[in-house]
């Protein structure tokens, strides 16, 4: 009985562990200076724990650095140059169904909010 119950257990760590499926196109209503938003398009391959991909808005296409995805987490760096100032946005989310919440924050730079929220949607 102890056997069946430890396997139990394990399986479900193991099971239970497994990265979130982000792979594919997700839309974002990003919030910027004075209100405005600003639509973004991510997207996401992972392989593993391993995040690649890119991200799209107004200014162009970025790729992902730094990718990684565990359980339900999500994490990736974009770097940008822009008007002689270099900026790291550090994105960090959770994902939930065809959701992610995501937590963006700027260093470096003087552009913008250093911190904000918002939520991206699986693309149909």
């Amino acid at each position: 009985m102890v056997r069946y119950t430890l396997l139990a257990a394990v399986l479900l760590l193991v099971f239970g562990a497994q990265a979130a499926d982000v792979s594919g196109q997700w839309l974002a209503q990003i919030p910027g200076r004075d209100g405005n938003t600003m639509e973004t398009t991510f997207t996401f391959k992972a392989a593993g724990e391993q995040l690649t991909g890119s991200m799209e808005n107004q200014y162009g296409e970025r790729e992902i650095l730094d990718g990684k995805v565990s359980g339900d987490s999500i994490s990736f760096r974009i770097h940008v140059e822009f008007g002689g100032n270099e900026m790291d946005f550090l994105y960090s989310g959770k994902v939930s169904g065809n959701q992610i919440q995501f937590v963006r924050e700027r260093k470096g730079g003087e552009f913008g909010p250093a911190k904000v929220e918002f939520t991206a949607k699986r693309k149909a």
